[in-house]
This record gives C-alpha cells, sequence and structure tokens, in this order.
C-alpha cells in the first residue's frame, strides 16, 4: 500500500455534530498535501459563536441544514505546518511555516460581481468554514486557502487571534452604521458580538453609548467598555434610552441579540426621525419583525450585516496597539473532548458565560 493511500485512510479528532443539540467527538480524514495557493494549519483555539448555536440548537442557521454528521466552528486561530506552491497570506506576503495565524472563515469566489466590487462577504458562490457543506475548526488540521491566514504578532495570543473573528463582525457593523463622532448609539444585546460592536462603537465616538441586556454579568463588561448598561428586566429599555436623550432617541441603534420580533422593535423605538437601523444578530425563525409605520414615520435607514470583510488587518493592529481589548469576554474554556459540555454552556444564558473557547 502506497504511503499517500496510507495518509488519505488515516483520521484526527474532531467534534461532530449529528443532530440538533447533539454533539459527539469523531474521527474525520486528516487532511491532504496542501494544493497550489493552500496551506495546512493546525487549529488551536475555536470559539463557540452564537450562529453556531443556531445550527446546534435549531439542527439549522436561516434555511441551511447539515444533511449529515458536521465539524461546527469558524472563530478559530492555528500555526501554519505546511504550504502550498504560491500560497501568500491575507497581507499578500509568502506564508511560512510555523507562522501563527488568525484565519478568515470566508472562502469567497473572487471573480464574480460582488467580490471584484469589494463585497466578498456578499458573494453567490463563497464556502464558510462551519456552515454546511464547509466543515469547520473543531478538528485538529485543516487545509485552507493562504489568503484567508493572517498572521499576529506576538503580543496576541492564539485565544486572541481567535477573537479577531467576532471582532471583525463588529467592525463591519460599525462601518454599516456611519457612526460620526458625537453620535448617540444603543446596542440591544451584550453577547460577545454586541459588546464587540460597543468598543468598535466607542473607538468610532460614539457618545452616549447605551447597551441593553438582561444578563448582569454581560453588562458588566459592556460597562467596563465605556457604555451605559440597560437591564430590560429592571426598565424599559426604549423608556430608559429615550429619558437619556431627552425624548430625542438615538442616532443608531444596533441590534446584535437574535432579531426576535422585541429585539428589533426596541432598536427601531429607540431611534430618532431619520436614524439608523443595523440588523446583526440571526433569528431562530428566520424572519424580521417590526412595525411598519413606525419605521416609515421615522425614515429609518436599515442595513443588514453580513458577517464582515476587509477586517482582519484593521482587527490586528487595533489589537496590537492596545487600542481594543479582549478583557473580561472569555469567560469558559474546554478542551476539544468537551465540546457537549462547552455547547451546553454557551446555550444556556444562566450559566454565566459571555465567551466560550475551545482549545483543540
Amino acid at each position: 500500500m502506497s504511503t499517500q493511500n496510507e495518509a488519505s485512510k488515516a483520521t484526527q479528532c474532531a467534534a461532530l455534530l449529528m443532530g440538533p443539540k447533539d454533539i459527539q467527538s469523531g474521527q474525520v480524514p486528516v487532511p491532504a498535501a496542501p494544493g497550489k495557493g493552500e496551506a495546512l494549519i493546525r487549529v488551536t483555539q475555536v470559539g463557540v459563536c452564537g450562529s453556531d448555536l443556531h445550527t446546534f440548537i435549531d439542527g439549522r442557521i436561516g434555511d441551511t441544514v447539515p444533511e449529515g454528521p458536521f465539524v461546527l466552528g469558524h472563530e478559530f486561530a492555528a500555526v501554519v505546518e505546511a504550504i502550498g506552491d504560491g500560497a501568500k497570506d491575507g497581507f499578500g506576503n509568502a506564508l511560512q511555516v510555523g507562522q501563527r495565524v488568525a484565519v478568515e472563515p470566508a472562502q469567497p469566489c473572487g471573480k464574480c460581481e460582488l467580490c471584484l466590487t469589494g463585497h466578498p462577504n456578499l458573494c453567490p458562490d463563497h464556502k464558510f468554514c462551519g456552515v454546511w457543506p464547509t466543515p469547520g475548526a473543531l478538528q485538529a488540521k485543516m487545509v485552507v486557502p493562504g489568503d484567508t491566514c493572517f498572521p499576529v504578532p506576538d503580543c496576541i495570543d492564539d485565544e486572541q487571534a481567535a477573537l479577531l473573528e467576532p471582532m471583525g463582525v463588529g467592525l463591519h457593523a460599525i462601518d454599516l452604521a456611519h457612526i460620526r463622532v458625537g453620535y448617540s448609539v444603543a446596542i440591544v444585546g451584550s453577547g460577545t458580538i454586541g459588546l464587540c460592536c460597543a468598543q468598535v462603537a466607542k473607538l468610532a465616538g460614539a457618545s452616549p453609548l447605551f447597551v441593553t441586556d438582561r444578563l448582569a454579568h454581560r453588562l458588566k463588561v459592556a460597562e467596563s467598555y465605556g457604555a451605559t448598561a440597560i437591564n430590560i428586566d429592571q426598565n424599559d429599555p426604549v423608556e430608559a434610552v429615550m429619558q437619556a436623550t431627552g425624548g430625542r432617541g438615538v442616532d443608531v441603534a444596533i441590534e446584535a441579540a437574535w432579531s426576535s420580533k422585541d429585539s428589533v422593535m426596541q432598536a427601531v423605538d429607540m431611534l430618532r426621525p431619520g436614524g439608523r437601523l443595523v440588523v446583526v444578530g440571526i433569528s431562530g425563525d428566520d424572519k424580521l419583525e417590526f412595525q411598519h409605520s413606525t419605521v416609515r414615520r421615522k425614515g429609518v435607514t436599515i442595513a443588514m450585516c453580513r458577517r464582515m470583510k476587509h477586517t482582519y488587518p484593521r482587527a490586528i493592529e487595533l489589537v496590537s496597539t492596545g487600542k481594543y481589548t479582549f478583557d473580561g469576554l472569555v469567560t469558559n474554556r474546554y478542551k476539544l473532548d468537551e465540546t457537549t459540555k462547552a455547547f451546553a454552556t454557551a446555550a444556556d444564558y444562566n450559566s454565566g458565560a459571555v465567551k466560550v473557547m475551545i482549545e483543540i
């Protein structure tokens, strides 16, 4: 038997989603050698994202349903173990074996109209790690396009490198918000994405900045990032924002929860006439609902946040220079063989978790 055939039969550890709320430790094939422009990477850290939880809880995200055992995970960091011919990183430099990298999970075609006009996050012919049918990062090794790998400096550890992905979503959401210095901003939901949005909004000059949630431990992190926290179990969030703004409302509202009818309408009701709504959350029932008359009469501009684009260089710069911090974000850490427990913790809003990380 040839060495190549032996390698094709070799397996590695992975966490496999078997169905709703059913993740099991299993084996998947060891990846083949990287081809032209590709990199073989060893995964080091993976974050559990809210979009992962949709697939874990409901067995789908939107209308995408895994058709068999599947590897989740799209917030990840890795080490380059081998490179194919001509493989270049996300900065356009030659990849090197041994480099520590943050990995962009999206793999756009690079040739369509949207890619060529600067919108690879909207590419209709893309792959995305951890969304069916492209396996994700909850496995030992993967082969990815070299240009999805962004080398990180030593001052950014593996855990922080993985968190550059949700930070990137926050950067993209604030780009869509068109925040100017002194704009008032309200963020509905203080999960990882909401907290990332809060920090970036503050950097963009938002003042005042409000963040709402019902979980005190998450609101405490929001306060540490300079936001005014509003506990929705203790106060009507819309009334609180209106009172704080003298009845005017905020310039920008960002929905970063699960896009339920209540959370979207709260964001709309917080806006001033002519304000801007950015929807980042993904709804469990795949619907987006708000009161038409309110949105129409306020003349609300609505922007939908589709993942991110061109954010890793900025994210690395902001973290490496100390302008952005992940302090207080990671609350729970697990190993790969504890993935079931990690997802159960992340899905339990009474667990006290903010961000759950898995070490591979």
